[in-house]
C-alpha cells in the first residue's frame, strides 16, 4: 500500500509528467513551421491543417462552466509523491500489485512516470450522481484524513456527509468537473489496444457519453452495454422502475478488441447434431430477415441441385423470389469443406428438399451482447461484502465480483496484462483479478486508487 504525500521542496524529478510539454514537443515534431521563437504561430498551423479547423463560434459539443479549468487540473502536473506502506502492505518484496490511497486524480497523475501507456483495462465505478453521492474538488495535497475532511466526505465528528444534492444547482456541473480531468488523464495510461469500462446509470449516461466522445473519440466507442442489477428502484406512480444501470465501452484505438467467451454447457445445447467433425448445428441457406429478396442481391438467387437431382431456388414461405446467403462460388467452397448439409422440410402438402449451413462448436468462441442479464447482482455484492467484514455494512453499493471477472476475461486475456481501477471502493476489481487469474491461471497485475479504500482489503 502505499499513500500520496506533498513534498516540502519543489523538487522536479519528483514532478510528473508536463503534458503540456508533451502535447507541444510532439506538435513541433509534427509542424515545425508552424513554431516561431518557439511559441505556436496558430496562423501557420491554421493553413498547415487546412480544413481539419473549426474557427466558427458556435460548435457542435458539450459545454458546461468549469470546463476549461477541468481541462487545466487534468494538464497541470502533480507535486506529489508516493509514501511507502510496508507494514500496511502483503508480500511487499514481491507483490506486483499496487494499492494507493489518495485523491484518485494525483494517483492517476503519479501513475504517468510508470505506468503511461501500459494498461490493459480499466473499469471504473464513479459516483452516480444521484442526489446523495459526493462530488469533491481537487485540491488534495495532504493526509487522507484532511482530505476526507477538506471534501466534505467526514464531518468534524467523523461522519459522512454529501456535498452534491440536485438542490445546488451545479449538479450536473459538479459532476462533470470531477470527472471530465480523471478521464482525461487515465486516457494516457491506456495501452493502443486498452479498454475502459465505465459503470453509470440514467442520471449521467448522456453527460458521460459526450465527454468520452471528446477525449477518447466517438470512433472508439465500443458500446453500452445495459445490465441487469438484479436490484429494482423506484416506484409509484410517477416513475418506472429502474432494473438496470449501464456499462460504457471505450477504446483506446483502433487495435482493442473484446474476446468471445467458451461456451458453457447449457450455451452448447443449441449443438445438437455431431458427425466425425464434432458437434455442429444448422441454419437455412437462403437469407432471412431484412434485404431477403431476389432485387437485393441478384447473384445470390441461382438453383441448387438436390441430392434426388431436382433444382431448388431460394423462395421464401411467403411465395416470392428471396436469395442465398452466399454467392455460387462460395457455396461450392463450403461443399467442398464440408459446410452443407441437405434435409428435407415441409413445405405446402409435402416435403422439399432445403440446403442448410452447418457451424461446428469446436473452436467456435460466445461473443458478448450488450445486454447483460445473467451475471451476479448487486444484492449478492452486498451479501458477499457483508459477510467478509464479518456482518459490518463498509462500503454502499458494491459490483460484484463476477460482473468484473466477467469484464477481465473478455478484455485483459494475457499474463502480465494490467487492470486498473481508480474509483476502487471495496477492492472488487482486485478480488476479480485474482478469481478470473485462478479460474484460467494467468497472471494479471492490478492497481487501486481510492480515497476511499478500505484499509482491510488486501
Amino acid at each position: 500500500m502505499s499513500e500520496i504525500k506533498k513534498l516540502v521542496l519543489d523538487d522536479p524529478a519528483t514532478k510528473t509528467a508536463d503534458i503540456v510539454a508533451g502535447n507541444v514537443d510532439a506538435l513541433k515534431a509534427l509542424f515545425p513551421e508552424a513554431f516561431t521563437e518557439g511559441k505556436i504561430d496558430f496562423n501557420v498551423l491554421r493553413q498547415l491543417l487546412g480544413g481539419a479547423v473549426d474557427d466558427k463560434d458556435e460548435k457542435y459539443g458539450l459545454y458546461w462552466h468549469g470546463k476549461r479549468k477541468a481541462r487545466q487540473i487534468a494538464l497541470t502536473p502533480s507535486t506529489g509523491t508516493l509514501l511507502p506502506r510496508p507494514d500496511e502492505s502483503v508480500d511487499w518484496d514481491s507483490t506486483q500489485n499496487l494499492m494507493i490511497e489518495g485523491d484518485n486524480l494525483e494517483v492517476l497523475k503519479l501513475l504517468q512516470k510508470s505506468y503511461a501507456g501500459k494498461v490493459k483495462l480499466i473499469y471504473i465505478d464513479p459516483p452516480y450522481n444521484t442526489g446523495k453521492d459526493f462530488v469533491y474538488p481537487d485540491n488534495f495535497q495532504d493526509s487522507i484524513k484532511n482530505y476526507l475532511s477538506l471534501t466534505g466526505q467526514i464531518g468534524q465528528g467523523g461522519q459522512k456527509a454529501s456535498s452534491n444534492t440536485e438542490s445546488s444547482g451545479r449538479f450536473h456541473t459538479d459532476w462533470l468537473n470531477m470527472i471530465y480531468p480523471r478521464l482525461k488523464v487515465a486516457r494516457s495510461l491506456l495501452r493502443d489496444d486498452g479498454l475502459i469500462f465505465i459503470s453509470i446509470d440514467e442520471a449521467e449516461i448522456h453527460n458521460l457519453r459526450a465527454v468520452c466522445d471528446e477525449i477518447f473519440g466517438p470512433e472508439c466507442l465500443v458500446g453500452c452495454i445495459s445490465r441487469a442489477t438484479g436490484t429494482p428502484t423506484g416506484g409509484g406512480n410517477k416513475a418506472l422502475v429502474g432494473e438496470i444501470d449501464y456499462l460504457l465501452v471505450y477504446s483506446r484505438g483502433s487495435d482493442a478488441k473484446i474476446e468471445g467467451v467458451n461456451f458453457t454447457e447449457e450455451d452448447a445445447k443449441i449443438y445438437d447434431k455431431e458427425d466425425d467433425q464434432g458437434r455442429y448445428l444448422t441454419r437455412t441457406l437462403r437469407r432471412t430477415g431484412g434485404e431477403d429478396r431476389r432485387e437485393d442481391r441478384p447473384s445470390m438467387f441461382y438453383a441448387l441441385t438436390a441430392p434426388d437431382g431436382t433444382e431448388v431456388y431460394p423462395i421464401a414461405p411467403a411465395g416470392y423470389e428471396s436469395r442465398w446467403i452466399c454467392g455460387f462460388e462460395r457455396f461450392n467452397e463450403m461443399v467442398n469443406e464440408g459446410l452443407i448439409e441437405w434435409a428435407k422440410s415441409k413445405k405446402g402438402d409435402g416435403d422439399e428438399w432445403q440446403p442448410y449451413q452447418k457451424f461446428y462448436l469446436e473452436g467456435r468462441l460466445k461473443q458478448p451482447s450488450n445486454f447483460w442479464s445473467k451475471l451476479e447482482g448487486n444484492k449478492k455484492a452486498s451479501r458477499d461484502l457483508k459477510a467478509l467484514f464479518e456482518g459490518e455494512k463498509v462500503f454502499t453499493f458494491p459490483k460484484p465480483v463476477g460482473l468484473l471477472q466477467h469484464i477481465i476475461e473478455l478484455s485483459a486475456l494475457d499474463n502480465g496484462d494490467i487492470v486498473l481501477d481508480f474509483f476502487a471502493g471495496s477492492g472488487t476489481s482486485a478480488h476479480a483479478t485474482w478469481a478470473q487469474n485462478a479460474a484460467d491461471g494467468r497472471s494479471r497485475r492490478c492497481i487501486l486508487g481510492s480515497g476511499l479504500i478500505a484499509r482491510r482489503a488486501r
